[in-house]
């Protein structure tokens, strides 16, 4: 078996940040060329860079979001094209404003098939919702690192509500010896 924790890859990072003012979106929308504004269907103006590839989600208390980065690099360059661009607009951004890494949205493969009725019972149900009815998936929530993990039948596993890369390949870890103790992986 591969080692699951070289299979990991980024799907997602989201991060908030702030320009410390209201932005009147309708003239932000009208001045920014791309800026996608209908407030009847989002509150936000969304503005999506391309290279990198993100959405900054920008909403009239000056907060920012941004989702849809691969790495915490590309939510750094995307949001610092998005300040740039207010500046252009004489919309006034600080040089360099606090960016928060609020989730970090990861995929691995443990490299075999896994018995989710057989994981629901050996690792107990404090941490497990498991529901086959409804979602095919099974969810392990771990307290160190601080993440919601989904296993599948297939081995492969997403992890979701990290703040650090470093947590996903925890987490990893943390299963495999979960599944190990329990004799339910090889």
């Amino acid at each position: 078996m591969s080692n699951p924790k070289e299979s990991i890859t980024i799907e997602n990072v989201v991060a908030s940040t702030g320009i410390g003012q209201e932005l009147d979106l309708e003239n932000v929308a009208a001045d920014l060329q791309g800026a996608d504004y209908d407030p009847e269907r989002f509150p936000g103006l969304v503005y999506r860079t391309q290279n990198p590839k993100a959405a900054a989600l920008l909403f009239r208390s000056g907060k920012i979001v941004c989702t849809g980065a691969e790495s915490t690099g590309d939510v750094r360059k995307s949001l610092s094209i998005v300040f740039e661009k207010l500046r252009e607009l004489q919309i006034p951004v600080e040089e360099d404003p606090d960016i928060i890494i609020q989730n970090i949205v990861s995929c691995a493969d443990l490299g075999q098939n896994l018995n989710l009725n057989a994981i629901a019972i050996g690792l107990g149900l404090e941490n497990i919702e498991y529901e086959p009815e409804q979602f095919p998936g099974l969810v392990f929530r771990l307290d160190e690192p601080d993440v919601a993990s989904l296993l599948f039948g297939s081995g492969k596993l997403v992890i979701t509500g990290g703040k650090e890369r470093s947590h996903s390949r925890e987490a990893i870890e943390v299963i495999m010896t979960r599944l190990e103790e329990i004799g339910l992986l090889e």
